[in-house]
């Protein structure tokens, strides 16, 4: 069996996705294709249009072409593989299928830019046809494609969820890191014998036994275990362990590490007392900053929810954002980032260097690729900022400029004049770092420039913005800053 299953289905209907549209269900909808449990044959389960299957069946195509349904994942990812599951479907099951990915911020898809995940591939009938995805970024939507026509039984997207964290986690950077909700993952479970692990960082209540993770009955030494990696590296400081519908088979005690998975463990909560069918909270005294945990349960048993809540660190919110990066689509990837330098080609050039390995290596190529750019470019870029001391109705400018808010009128009158002069003079925005300077500091920098000369000047803006691009790199990938469309 192919590895990719151990990820959670990104598209399971309890994280909110949903089969969207279809361009054919004659014998049976688009949304038997989600449903969370495993297909059924009724011998006698007939319409009026003939057998009704547990799937999504289309009539039998009688001109050109395929037929094809999109799915919108309940939390956007990395899809790692797919099942395609064609149980019952013998002789009604379709010949091939592929799959396609797109990255959009809700359901209007229409000018949406598709990108091959699967590529088409033989599927078996009655079978669970295990397929690998080839693409490695971040999707939102799904279309399969199947050819030319047929039934599929159910569909599971497994991969790793990356949700925007900056929308999932409260602007204080507060909240449970280890849910899948939020991007949290597990990487490694003693025991999968009776449940997944997967439904420990689940959403919502547990709706039963069967929605949570049991172990079976251990007859010899040790204990059980799961490891999760958080979304982020963050500063934890509670955990809550809930054991609801768990009766006779609690586990007696469990206890919480920190640490692997490539280095050593360490224990930050010692064995704690659990019993039947309730919430526990256990404090972590003191808080403490983690990338992994370990939930060990002694000595063995079933537990429904498992959330670990914390702050996250700026290193893990920069850690984050550069991996976020990274999975974005090249479209996306490059609207991002021209809110930092509006340059196109620096935009289109830096996402050509990912992977990117961390965020020393994104302000290093930044400036690199910034350094490679010629005058026409720079100049593209100068154009995106607003002169110094107008409003422009992005955040971050106005953060950035925020020395100028308390500015006298006369000196804002000068600014005005002097930016006015300056662009008469070099035929550009007149640019400045002005992150922590006042505005008679500002006014300052504005006349000793003007006294350059235009190449020399060049120079020196070109710095400007590189300083500014850096800074602004790290406000996209932390949401502690406004976002630059904020207030616009």
């Amino acid at each position: 069996m192919t590895g990719f299953t151990v990820f959670p289905d990104l598209a399971a209907r309890r994280l909110g996705g949903a089969v969207l549209e279809a361009n054919d269900e004659f014998f049976a909808r688009k949304e038997n294709l989600l449903e969370p449990e495993p297909p059924k044959f009724d011998p006698d389960r007939y319409t009026d249009r003939g057998k009704e299957m547990d799937g999504w069946e289309t009539r039998r195509r009688r001109e050109p072409g395929h037929d094809w349904c999109v799915v919108r994942l309940g939390i956007p990812g990395i899809v790692e593989g797919v099942v395609v599951d064609t149980s019952f479907f013998r002789g009604n099951y379709p010949d091939r299928c592929s799959l396609e990915g797109s990255s959009a911020s809700g359901d209007d898809l229409a000018d949406a830019e598709w990108f091959e995940l699967v590529s088409e591939s033989k599927l078996e009938g009655d079978t669970q046809n295990l397929l690998d995805a080839e693409a490695r970024r971040r999707v939102t939507h799904l279309r399969l494609n199947i050819f030319p026509d047929g039934g599929v039984a159910r569909l599971r997207v497994h991969g790793e969820p990356m949700p925007d964290l900056r929308a999932v986690i409260g602007s204080d950077g507060r909240g449970d890191v280890a849910a899948t909700r939020s991007g949290g993952v597990v990487l490694d479970a003693s025991d999968r014998f009776f449940s997944s692990p997967d439904n420990l960082l689940a959403p919502g209540d547990p709706l039963g036994m069967h929605d949570g993770w049991e172990t079976k009955r251990r007859r010899g030494p040790g204990h059980d275990w799961v490891v999760i990696r958080l979304a982020a590296e963050a500063e934890i400081d509670r955990i809550e362990v809930d054991t609801s519908y768990f009766k006779g088979n609690y586990p007696d005690t469990c206890s919480l590490d920190v640490g692997g998975p490539d280095g050593a463990w360490s224990e930050v909560l010692p064995a704690r007392r659990l019993g039947p069918h309730e919430l526990f909270t256990f404090a972590i005294e003191p808080p403490t900053i983690a990338r992994h945990v370990r939930l060990n349960i002694h000595p063995d048993g079933g537990v429904a929810r498992l959330r670990v809540n914390g702050r996250v660190t700026d290193e893990g919110w920069r850690a984050f954002g550069v991996r976020w990066l990274n999975a974005l689509a090249t479209d996306a990837f490059e609207r991002e980032v021209l809110s930092c330098c509006g340059s196109r080609a620096w935009a289109k050039t830096l996402g050509e260097t990912r992977p990117l390995a961390d965020f020393s290596a994104l302000l290093e190529t930044s400036d690199a690729v910034w350094g490679g750019l010629g005058p026409e470019d720079r100049r593209e870029a100068f154009a995106a900022h607003p002169r110094i001391g107008e409003r422009s109705g992005s955040a971050w400018a106005e953060t950035e400029q925020s020395g100028t808010a308390s500015a006298s009128q006369e000196t804002l009158v000068a600014l005005e004049t002097g930016n006015r002069e300056y662009e008469e003079r070099f035929g550009h925005v007149f640019l400045i770092n002005a992150t922590g300077k006042t505005a008679d500091e500002l006014l300052e920098a504005l006349w000793r420039r003007l006294s350059n000369d235009p190449e020399s000047e060049l120079r020196e803006a070109a710095e400007q913005q590189r300083q500014i691009t850096r800074i602004r790199l790290d406000k996209l990938v932390r949401p502690v800053a406004p976002s630059p469309r904020d207030g616009a």
